[in-house]
């Protein structure tokens, strides 16, 4: 039953894949994270009718008893194997007030339309539905701990039908998992700052409507997450797609790309190394080299999707602020090469495939209290919503 039940993130689907991955399964958790898939599709997603319907659908899951509330405080240890890929993490509620004192560090910005949707969702349903995706350096003790609670019996273990295995082990004697990462002096976001900027929201917001009775020991105080040690995780590339040449040729354009950086034709989709990027083109692959600029001080500023950015994208092909341009789209690495070949056989005008941020970039960025270009990281496995919730 769980497996009807849980579901993909909210952020990860369009409203169209939403509604066919919930296809005739009533228990699916996209009805409560996506919950426009219920109503007819010219619905404005934020609109006061799919708060409502999310509402709905979550006490029907609660009343129908398909979500079990503990009966007492508890860790979990939630394991991800995708392949041979395996990262084990700590479930747990996280402290908002950390989160707000940059304890918890960040490295994207948050668009306030986003913050507003999720906001108004944990508000609507006083849970939290989805954790936000943490890591830290690894600590020995922790592993440890973590190694023992996993000879256990688990609560789920999960295949998804993206073949994705998903374990929990309930942690009933959490005291000395709170005492290990007590000792773990930074904690950083991989993935959910939307999640967690909304928490905070919710605080904030739960905090003013109750005045002199908020005491401080309230659920809205802290945020649902998972913290996976930094040397297990696995980050693929966030590639882009370009709609237009800015009114360039093809060849005009691999000429002034030619006065920039070096352009070789033939080039594996893939690149192999920092400061490449492999380009797909008018049906033919090229590789790019990139050079970090010689005044570049900061960790983001040599990112390779900061320099593309800063070399290719802006000065050549008009994208100032790829935030808000409409010309520019990304793709997510889980999705390969072969979509950017497919998007740009089907009309867009060029590609680019990108080599992977790394872990110590992110955390890098993250301790400069930089914040990296967007789309600069893609995170696999993804976590289930639904198998945990936080109520607050």
């Amino acid at each position: 039953m769980v497996n009807k039940v849980a579901s993909v993130p909210y952020d990860v689907v369009d409203r169209d894949e939403a509604a066919a991955l919930a296809a005739g399964n009533p228990l699916s958790f996209l009805r409560v994270s996506r919950a426009e898939i219920d109503l007819p599709k010219e619905q404005n997603p934020y609109g006061d009718e799919v708060y409502a319907q999310a509402a709905g659908n979550y006490k029907k899951l609660l009343d129908e008893g398909q979500l079990t509330e503990e009966g007492q405080p508890c860790l979990y240890v939630y394991q991800l194997q995708m392949g041979d890929q395996v990262q084990t993490g700590v479930a747990a509620a996280y402290s908002v007030d950390e989160y707000d004192a940059d304890k918890i560090k960040k490295h994207e910005k948050t668009r306030r339309e986003k913050e507003d949707d999720r906001t108004r969702h944990i508000v609507t349903l006083r849970a939290q539905t989805g954790p936000v995706f943490l890591t830290y350096r690894g600590r020995k003790a922790i592993d440890e701990l973590v190694q023992q609670i996993t000879q256990g019996e688990p609560l789920y273990n999960l295949t998804a039908a993206d073949g994705v295995r998903h374990t929990l082990w309930k942690v009933v004697e959490p005291e000395a998992l709170v005492q290990a990462f007590a000792e773990v002096p930074e904690l950083y976001i991989a993935d959910g700052h939307h999640r967690a900027a909304s928490a905070s929201r919710t605080r904030a917001q739960l905090r003013q409507e109750a005045g002199a009775a908020w005491s401080g020991d309230e659920h809205g105080n802290y945020f649902l997450a998972v913290s996976f040690p930094a040397d297990q995780l696995r980050i693929l590339p966030y590639n882009r797609v370009i709609k237009d040449l800015n009114g360039l040729s093809p060849e005009d354009f691999l000429s002034k790309l030619g006065q920039v950086c070096k352009v070789s034709q033939g080039a594996d989709p893939s690149p192999k190394q920092r400061g490449q990027v492999s380009m797909f083109l008018g049906g033919k692959w090229y590789g790019l080299e990139l050079k970090v600029p010689a005044n570049a001080q900061s960790p983001s500023d040599k990112l390779d999707v900061a320099i593309l950015q800063a070399q290719v994208l802006d000065p050549i092909l008009g994208i100032s602020d790829p935030r808000t341009d409409k010309r520019i789209d990304f793709s997510g690495g889980i999705r390969g090469t072969g979509e950017l070949e497919k998007r740009v056989q089907a009309g867009e005008a060029v590609a680019f495939s990108m080599y992977p941020t790394s872990v110590e970039e992110l955390m890098a960025i993250s301790d400069a209290d930089e914040i990296m270009p967007p789309k600069s990281t893609w995170f696999e496995p993804k976590l289930r919503d639904a198998l945990l919730i936080h109520q607050v």
